[in-house]
């Protein structure tokens, strides 16, 4: 199969990159021996723009992609965070070729308005669209020509190469990194849980309440020396809801601590993750791992095994073109009824 597949590459940041999806779907196309061309509409517009001021390359972005389409003749054009590919520039494409279908991925939370706005901008201008959310929420997306479904948080073996549930010994007993501030939610309980167990074990915040954020390889040096972490969402309760931090965490065995809350349990078991139901049900059971390391390495060892095996990047890509395609399913995806028209 040959895909277009447009995506934040951040070729620009030469190294000080962010986890990408894209770049675990890109690869999991790539182990599925498929031909895939990337396109990264952001640093082609920075590249192609006059003294390389980005907005001022954002023409020439839409007009190379089309050139791309054209030229690489795909059977599938897949569009992750593109955000700089208007709808006209997939309207064009789709004239030249009607018979390749686009499909459209967005992982960013389903609270945040202008996520709202950005998924009705584009429903009436793909084939499909690929929601890391899933339920109801999905429904106002579907226009009776489009398909709408959930996908989990892609983890890939070369991404999420780490495996600290075979680990004794290492520097943080329990971290949490995101973006926030005083007036983030999750704020007051990781205050709570730094003035709680500062005595107990070794709690380490980077980017809300301690150290700034941390990104690429100062990122991947944190996970690399964390037994277990918090998966806290800005909001909690959306279906099937968690930023990708989920998959970075038990994708390295790192035992997550996860709100029992979005039906998470349905595609993540509990004998692969550590749920909690409020604040003094997680303070009790970081200490339980903390005290049985044991405990501590099963759990976080059977996460890492269950998340790659069901929810690798390569699975993921192949259901999204299965899905867009209306093809049968070549396996049994956990989360395949979450599909809506």
């Amino acid at each position: 199969m040959r895909i277009v597949h447009s995506d934040n590459i951040m070729i620009r940041r030469y190294g000080l990159t962010k986890v990408s999806t894209g770049r675990k779907l890109f690869n999991g196309m790539i182990r599925n021996n498929w031909k895939v061309i990337e396109y990264s509409e952001r640093d082609i517009a920075k590249f192609e723009a006059p003294l390389h001021i980005k907005p001022l390359g954002v023409p020439a972005a839409n007009k190379k992609f089309i050139e791309v389409c054209r030229n690489w003749n795909p059977d599938l054009i897949i569009i992750g965070h593109s955000d700089l590919i208007t709808n006209n520039t997939l309207d064009r494409v789709k004239a030249i070729m009607p018979n390749v279908p686009i499909a459209y991925i967005n992982v960013d939370p389903p609270w945040r308005e202008r996520n709202v706005k950005k998924l009705h901008w584009r429903k009436n201008h793909v084939d499909a669209m690929f929601i890391t959310s899933g339920g109801d929420f999905l429904r106002q997306f579907c226009t009776g020509r489009n398909i709408v479904s959930f996908i989990p948080n892609a983890a890939d073996p070369c991404i999420e190469d780490m495996d600290n549930s075979k680990k004794d010994e290492l520097e943080y007993d329990l971290t949490f990194c995101g973006k926030g501030s005083e007036t983030d939610d999750r704020y007051p309980l990781i205050v709570n849980l730094h003035n709680d167990l500062k005595d107990k074990l070794k709690f380490e915040t980077f980017g809300i309440y301690g150290n700034p954020a941390v990104w690429g390889q100062e990122y991947d040096s944190v996970l690399s020396k964390t037994k277990m972490s918090l998966n806290l969402n800005r909001y909690e309760g959306w279906k099937y809801y968690s930023s990708a931090r989920i998959s970075q965490l038990m994708g390295n065995g790192i035992l997550a601590f996860i709100w029992d809350a979005g039906q998470m349990k349905d595609i993540i078991p509990e004998n692969c993750a550590a749920y909690f139901k409020d604040e003094d049900e997680l303070k009790k059971k970081i200490i339980e791992f903390h005290n049985d390391n044991q405990m501590r390495k099963d759990i976080a060892g059977a996460g890492r095994k269950y998340y790659h095996d069901n929810f690798s990047g390569q699975q993921i890509i192949k259901y999204i073109a299965e899905t867009t395609f209306g093809k049968p399913y070549s396996e049994d995806y956990i989360w395949q009824g979450e599909v809506y028209k």
